[in-house]
């Protein structure tokens, strides 16, 4: 049996940027609810958090996982048993798009960290302003759809 340990860092942003999670409250039930449905189809989320338009997930990748896979089961999901279960006034929806980048495992307790202190962080920073970063950091060319 092989042995994969390849952590991700994944970020997520509400259709339009639109703060359909506009509580505590809310955010967590969405977290959770993410972390025990993808118990259910085999995917490890290390660590999850958001803010009102978005959400970052630390995930590990199965020895038969896709990124692509990954994102569509937990995004898709989600956002049914969101809309299933009337918790936002309007239609739910993630935007197509996302950022994933691998997380080298020396630094997994500080994406943990990073990930935990969204509240904090975004009290500070709009979620445009930690893209911008995102793609400085890394390199990434901004995606039209994304940032």
């Amino acid at each position: 049996m092989p042995l994969v340990k390849i952590y991700i860092h994944l970020v997520w942003s509400t259709k339009n940027r639109i703060p359909y999670l506009d509580s505590k409250e809310l955010r967590f039930k969405v977290w959770n609810h993410i972390r025990e449905n993808s118990i259910k189809k085999g995917i490890f989320i290390d660590f999850i958090n958001g803010y009102d338009d978005h959400c970052h997930c630390l995930i590990s990748l199965g020895v038969d996982q896709t990124i692509q896979k990954l994102v569509q089961l937990i995004k898709g999901e989600s956002s049914y048993w969101i809309n299933k279960n009337g918790l936002t006034k309007e239609k739910f929806e993630w935007q197509d798009e996302y950022f994933a980048v691998s997380v080298s495992e020396s630094i997994v307790n500080k994406v943990r960290d990073y990930i935990k202190k969204q509240e904090e962080h975004h009290g500070t920073k709009t979620f445009q302003d930690e893209y911008e970063e995102f793609v400085d950091k890394y390199g990434f060319e901004q995606h039209k759809d994304f940032g």
